[in-house]
This record gives structure tokens, sequence and C-alpha cells, in this order.
């Protein structure tokens, strides 16, 4: 199976297990450290959640937690909890698109200027 991949430090772990919701304890139970590694890595490398590698558990597993602690409010919580640590690493991105000539790209006419704002930390 090879080493297992941890996106998050032990001391970014401990900031952020308390958040998590208390799930059902089983035999079967794949580990939330474990979980949380296969959907950060989903979500960077941008693949699809049925070519998550096993090191991090069922797919299944891994799509479902993301999806129930999204409707929770979880990932903000630890977003946030993350981010108190060091407020100076936070940097927001302001950018507008930029409408280009019609025939630049095939895209539709009239398409409109939408200004994002994005964050992102180091």
């Amino acid at each position: 199976m090879g080493k297992r991949v941890q996106w998050l430090t032990d001391e970014e772990w401990a900031r952020i297990e308390p958040l998590l919701p208390r799930g059902r304890k089983g035999a079967h139970r794949v580990d939330d450290r474990r979980v949380v590694s296969g959907i950060v890595h989903m979500l960077k490398s941008g693949a699809r959640w049925r070519d998550c590698p096993e090191e991090f558990g069922p797919y299944t597993t891994v799509y479902n937690r993301f999806n129930r602690w999204a409707k929770r409010g979880v990932w903000l919580a630890m977003f946030e909890a993350l981010a108190a640590k060091s407020p100076q690493s936070l940097h927001l991105i302001d950018s507008s698109i930029i409408r280009a000539h019609q025939h630049a790209a095939g895209g539709k006419k009239g398409v409109r200027i939408t200004p994002l704002a994005v964050l992102m930390a180091d």
C-alpha cells in the first residue's frame, strides 16, 4: 500500500479534531484523519471521487464525509480554526474576468464581467 500521505501536521490535526462530528463507532470505521487527508488530496488533485486512492479509505466514505461535513458547516469551522493560528498567512486576491473578443475562444456573445474574490492561505 505504500506510505500514507498526511496533509495535516500533528498541530493542525489537534486544532481541528475536536470540530469533527462524532460518528458511530464501528469495527470498519475509517479513521477521520485518513479521510480528511483523502478529501484534501481529492480537492487538490481535481480527480473524480471514484479515483480516490485506496490508502484514504473507500471513495464512497471519503465523498460521503466530505458531503455530510459540508452540509453541517464543519469545513468552515476547520478553516477558521486553522486560519486563526496564522492570520497573516491569509491573502485576498481580487480578480475580474475580462471580456475578450467573441471569436477569441468560441464564447457566447454578451458575456458579463464577473468580479471574483478568492481567499488563499500560504
